[in-house]
């Protein structure tokens, strides 16, 4: 224990565990999407928005602005006219990037099971009715 009296381990099943919310950050819908498509590269903000198909100015806006705030995201404003804003992973993003990345790599080479899983538990479920 140290001086506030809190666990400094972090321990995710904690429910005041400070590692739920970063969780919760980089696997949100649109964290995953965000933190996937800057792995490729840096982005403009409409580049990203067109790359992360359906996701509105609004939420986009909101999780680059936390995903800088955790410090995965770097924003690079430059000083120009028309003003241009980059989008980047720092390295703490893209090791956040490559793992959330893989479980959405995993559940496109599982969808179809998932599928077949749901349509056996329905009719499951139908019979017993």
């Amino acid at each position: 224990m140290n001086v506030s009296g809190m666990d400094p381990r972090p321990d995710v099943n904690r429910p005041l565990c400070p590692s739920r919310p970063v969780l919760e950050h980089v696997t949100s819908r649109w964290g995953v999407l965000v933190l996937a498509a800057l792995l490729e590269r840096s982005y403009r903000f409409s580049e990203l928005r067109r790359e992360v198909g359906g996701v509105s100015e609004k939420m986009l806006a909101q999780t680059l602005q936390t995903l800088e705030r955790d410090g995965f995201v770097h924003r690079d404003a430059k000083p120009v006219i028309p003003p241009r804003v980059d989008y980047a992973l720092t390295a703490l993003g893209r090791e956040a990037a490559e793992q959330v990345w893989a479980l959405a790599r995993w559940a496109e080479r599982s969808v179809d099971a998932v599928r077949v899983a749901r349509e056996e538990y329905d009719e499951r479920k139908a019979r017993a009715s």
